[in-house]
């Protein structure tokens, strides 16, 4: 099992930054792809970066490439999302995943954390 605690986010003004955490425990942490996916209101949760257990092979959607970074660090049992140029279309919760694989698709993560708020203001 894997238990997920995502911190860092906040309100933050179009063009800034911020850097998400996710903090896990669990034995299985470091052979786990970990996924970051979002979910804005009134929206489907949608994909945003995955990296695969050995931070190896990184993955991103279209609309935050460029600008977003995954890494992890298996040491501290920590993945992280640096947040850059945030626009307003970047609000939502967003939700660290752990599963077997890096995939797009939520479905294929096994374990979720509760989220982080992020707000960008235009």
């Amino acid at each position: 099992q894997v238990q997920l605690v995502e911190s860092g986010g906040g309100l933050v003004q179009a063009g800034g930054s911020l850097r998400l955490s996710c903090a896990a425990s669990g034995r299985t942490f470091s052979r786990s792809a970990m996924g970051w996916f979002r979910q804005a209101p009134g929206k489907e949760r949608e994909f945003v970066a995955a990296i695969s257990w050995n931070g190896g092979s990184t993955y991103y959607a279209d609309s935050v490439k460029g600008r977003f970074t995954i890494s992890r660090d298996n040491a501290k049992n920590t993945v992280y999302l640096q947040m850059n140029r945030l626009k307003p279309e970047d609000t939502a919760v967003y939700y660290c995943a752990a599963g077997p694989y890096t995939d797009v698709v939520a479905t294929a993560y096994d374990y979720w954390g509760q989220g982080t708020r992020v707000a960008v203001s235009s």
